[in-house]
């Protein structure tokens, strides 16, 4: 899981990188290389693509792309760290769908955690002038749209394989990012060659190492690990872009994670109590 969130925050530094290259150009080569690498899966394991439940995997891949190209706007327009912070509440809304679309309940103590992780928010919104209220709503929608995606995931989870589900993103972002690039297109030059290849590959290590540490060990122990990622984004950021952040907005940043990582412990804490 610590190798998972490095790579993770080596995909935002890449993408932090490239501040004038379009959207939709990072998103194409991602999902090109994600696509290619799911493909070769798919084809050693003897799988069938097209899976079984096609509408909830083609709903997945959209609202997976749509949180992706929320995300990587917020990177390249607010410092890196609160881009991080804000894509930490897509645990919460993940919770609501769930209940809303799959009729998972949750306790009324994590309605609290879900309000210490906004109250998160509003301060990191009235202590940096860099992140305004703009780049916030884009940020939280990002969240909303990953919310989605994984209550798709977790809907498709039931019928089908996690290989598969993993190549409906890429399958489905392609033919959308292609057409929007053609309208906003950019050739890639020098360094620009690296960071958008580094962009591809340094999600698909970190996917490959998240499922590992999911399979291998209790959700409870290591996925409060991911808020790691949160200090990683404090000091690449401070080191190759000069962000820095005054004590209330790190403050704010912690009552973000903080409260999405009580969640993600009681969550877990209550499927073990009911095994």
């Amino acid at each position: 899981m610590l190798a998972a969130t490095l790579w993770f925050s080596l995909m935002n530094l890449f993408v932090k990188m490239m501040p004038e290259m379009p959207i939709p150009v990072v998103l194409l080569f991602r999902a090109i290389i994600t696509l290619s690498f799911s493909a070769w899966q798919i084809r050693q394991l003897g799988l069938l693509p097209w899976g079984n439940n096609r509408p909830v995997l083609w709903l997945r891949g959209l609202f997976g792309t749509g949180g992706l190209a929320l995300y990587f706007i917020t990177l390249q327009n607010i410092p890196l760290a609160g881009a991080v912070t804000l894509q930490y509440l897509s645990p919460i809304f993940t919770l609501i769908f769930t209940r809303i679309v799959l009729g998972e309940k949750f306790k009324w103590i994590q309605g609290l955690f879900f309000i210490l992780s906004f109250i998160g928010v509003y301060v990191i919104g009235h202590t940096d002038e860099r992140l305004t209220w703009i780049w916030l709503a884009t940020g939280i929608g990002s969240a909303v749209f990953s919310g989605l995606a994984y209550t798709m995931i977790r809907k498709a989870s039931r019928t089908e394989h996690p290989v598969v589900v993993v190549f409906y993103f890429p399958l489905i972002a392609l033919p959308l990012v292609g057409i929007w690039s053609f309208f906003d297109w950019k050739n890639p030059e020098g360094m620009e060659w690296i960071w958008l290849i580094g962009t591809g590959l340094s999600t698909q290590f970190a996917q490959l190492a998240m499922t590992k540490a999911f399979m291998q060990e209790k959700a409870a122990k290591v996925s409060s690990l991911q808020y790691l990622g949160l200090l990683y984004a404090l000091i690449l950021g401070w080191l190759f872009f000069g962000e820095g952040f005054k004590p209330a907005t790190i403050m704010g940043m912690v009552l973000v994670s903080l409260g999405v990582i009580l969640n993600v412990i009681f969550s877990s804490l209550q499927k073990t109590s009911i095994k």
